[in-house]
Formats: structure tokens, sequence, C-alpha cells
């Protein structure tokens, strides 16, 4: 039973991570597009929204490859790094 719990509790960490990403994502697509338009009303010179896009880009694409393509922790290296000591 333990170990259905176990899985139970990694699922909804899952979910609750996905949803972050979502939330993340959605933030960053409403806050720059209010830059664009900040830009665009403001007399389109250089285009500055470039900056914040792509470090705020950045940060979402290290959160999207925290929640879908990092692997998680297996048994065998919580066993290996316990075998190491403090």
């Amino acid at each position: 039973m333990t170990d259905l719990n176990g899985r139970r509790q990694a699922a909804i960490k899952r979910i609750r991570a996905k949803r972050a990403l979502g939330l993340h994502a959605t933030i960053y697509l409403a806050v720059n597009l209010l830059l664009i338009a900040v830009w665009a009303l403001t007399g389109r010179g250089y285009f500055w929204p470039i900056w914040p896009i792509l470090g705020w880009g950045l940060a979402l694409g290290l959160h999207y490859w925290t929640v879908f393509l990092r692997r998680p922790i297996s048994e065998d290296e919580i066993r290996r790094e316990m075998e190491k000591g403090p």
C-alpha cells in the first residue's frame, strides 16, 4: 500500500508542476504582450521588449525542461547516494 501512496504523491507533484508551468507561460505571454503594446504606443523606436522576452523566455524554457525533460530520481540513485555517506 505504501508504494501506491508514494506513486500517488509523485503523480500529484507532477500535476502541480505542470499547472505551475501553464500559469508561468500564461503570465509570460500576458506581460510580454503588454510590453509590446507599451512599445507600440510610445513611438515604435528601438524594440526594447526583446530583452525581457528573451531573458524571461530562457527562464520559461528551463522551467519546461524541469517539468517535462528532466528524468525523475531513481531508487538506484538514492541508494548510491546513501552509500556515499555524509
